[in-house]
């Protein structure tokens, strides 16, 4: 039988349904691997770009504070550099000032080095004499010393009498009525006040208790009937004992008139304290003569006597030359009215100052002339 007969009577191939689909999907996980790898690297570049991203930022605060810090060396630098100007240009004005200064004075001396040398012995006796004159005057006003003031205008006087300007004849006829008008004020020795006082003082402070009150203590006459007791040995036994009765009796009682007033005993505080007042009392007229207030002085000296006069026995010889010491005192006069002394010095600055402006002018006058010569 031929054969192709026996192949078309063979049976259809049938699949075979058990056989495993591996072997077709091996293509999908190959492109999971793919996508795989390639989000791994993706993850990878990202985090290095992160990384990268990181690190400028880094350098640019870096670099932000690296100009922020020569922002500050800079505005420090120029703050400086201003301050270091201002101070160059202060010392430059204050060497400035300081020769224009020196510039005036070396003008000053100069004009009165020319001065000087066109001076005569006039004018050196006119300015001795202004002197002796602003002397008087502070001795008279700030000082009140008037021995001091009179004879400085004495002086001043003098030196006028030997200059040959008749234009200071004003100046000597009110020098002369100021010389006598100071003559008429009363001096005060202010020095020897004060040492009168201060020795008064010093006489307090010698007041003891027991000189205060001696003559006024209980038994005082007791002593002194008992030293008369001892004188009268004569007396019999009986005679004795009487009187020493009575002396006894006269211990206990004491008469005391009351038809005058009766000062009370100074108990050693008060005595302590009367004396303290009063030294208090000549320190503050002390001050009131140094200071020269005359209502302060009689003030204090009056209450020194009234408390002298109250707290202090009378009989004692101390106190009485105490009280009249004060009360001598007390009638001084320490502030007197000054007279006015300046009008003669206010007379001869305008001599002076007149004689100057004839200098000038003749100076002047006597340039005009060379030139007109030449």
């Amino acid at each position: 039988m031929p054969v192709t007969e026996s192949n078309n009577q063979l049976p259809a191939t049938v699949p075979d349904t058990n056989t495993p689909p591996g072997g077709k999907t091996w293509p999908l996980w190959i492109v999971c691997l793919i996508l795989l790898a390639g989000l791994i690297a993706l993850a990878l570049w990202s985090w290095q770009q992160w990384q990268v991203q990181q690190q400028l930022e880094q350098s640019l605060e870096h670099v932000s504070e690296l100009n922020r810090q020569l922002d500050q060396r800079l505005d420090q630098g120029s703050s400086d550099r201003s301050e270091r100007l201002q101070s160059v240009e202060n010392t430059l004005r204050e060497q400035q000032q300081t020769l224009g200064e020196q510039q005036r004075q070396i003008d000053h001396n100069a004009r009165e080095l020319l001065d000087a040398g066109n001076r005569t012995r006039t004018d050196w006796l006119l300015a001795e004499a202004e002197y002796l004159l602003r002397i008087a005057n502070q001795r008279l006003l700030i000082e009140q010393d008037i021995r001091g003031a009179l004879a400085a205008l004495n002086s001043a006087d003098e030196v006028l009498r030997e200059t040959d300007d008749v234009g200071v004849y004003p100046v000597r006829e009110q020098l002369s009525k100021e010389i006598m008008a100071l003559r008429s004020v009363t001096d005060v020795d202010r020095t020897g006040l004060y040492l009168r006082l201060e020795a008064a003082r010093e006489a307090v402070s010698q007041l003891t208790d027991q000189a205060l009150i001696e003559e006024r203590a209980p038994g005082f006459s007791a002593d002194q009937s008992s030293q008369d007791d001892t004188a009268t040995t004569e007396e019999n036994t009986a005679a004795r004992a009487w009187q020493r009765a009575k002396d006894s009796l006269k211990e206990v009682v004491s008469i005391r008139r009351l038809d005058e007033p009766v000062k009370p005993l100074l108990s050693p505080d008060q005595s302590a304290w009367a004396r303290l007042n009063l030294q208090l009392m000549l320190e503050q007229a002390e001050l009131a003569v140094l200071r020269g207030h005359d209502d302060l002085y009689q003030q204090a000296m009056e209450k020194a006597v009234t408390s002298l006069e109250d707290w202090y026995d009378g009989t004692d010889n101390r106190v009485t030359a105490l009280r009249d010491t004060l009360a001598e005192l007390k009638d001084r006069e320490i502030n007197p009215e000054l007279p006015d002394i300046s009008q003669s010095l206010s007379l001869l600055k305008g001599r002076i100052a007149g004689r100057h402006v004839n200098n000038e002018a003749q100076m002047d006058g006597d340039n005009s002339n060379g030139g007109d010569e030449s």
